[in-house]
């Protein structure tokens, strides 16, 4: 039970995190006509880049592993972001209003916005 609750926290927040970026961030957009469908978009999205960062970062990771040496971590930044558009990307594919215009700045901004603000819901809301 605490695993499902973990698991719904982390989404929640996620969402909220990409509901947030879409508000501050330009370049960030979601098209949506209902709440309903905003809620549920953001969901989904949450879910798509959750499901994008579990199967890509780690073997980017190992992969890449003398260019994070390398730059001292600071290659994060431009791998998070490409995980960010491609989210987007994944997300027109299923048909989800939800979208990123570039690399710069939305893509890298809005994947470090993403990350802090669910870090600090998780630490709040004590995910674990």
């Amino acid at each position: 039970m605490n695993f499902l609750k973990g698991l719904l926290i982390r989404v929640g927040s996620t969402a909220v995190a990409f509901w947030l970026a879409t508000l501050l961030i330009p370049g960030i957009t979601l098209d949506s006509d209902s709440t309903t469908e905003t809620v549920t978009t953001l969901l989904l999205v949450a879910v798509i880049f959750g499901v994008v960062n579990a199967v890509l970062q780690p073997i980017i990771k190992t992969v890449g592993c003398g260019f994070y040496l390398l730059t001292l971590g600071l290659i994060a930044l431009v791998v998070n972001g490409l995980l960010f558009l491609l989210t987007s990307w994944i997300a027109g594919e299923a048909g989800l209003p939800f979208h990123v215009d570039g690399f710069w700045p939305a893509a890298v901004l809005g994947a470090l916005f993403v990350g802090i603000v669910t870090w600090i819901l998780g630490a709040v809301l004590d995910r674990d």
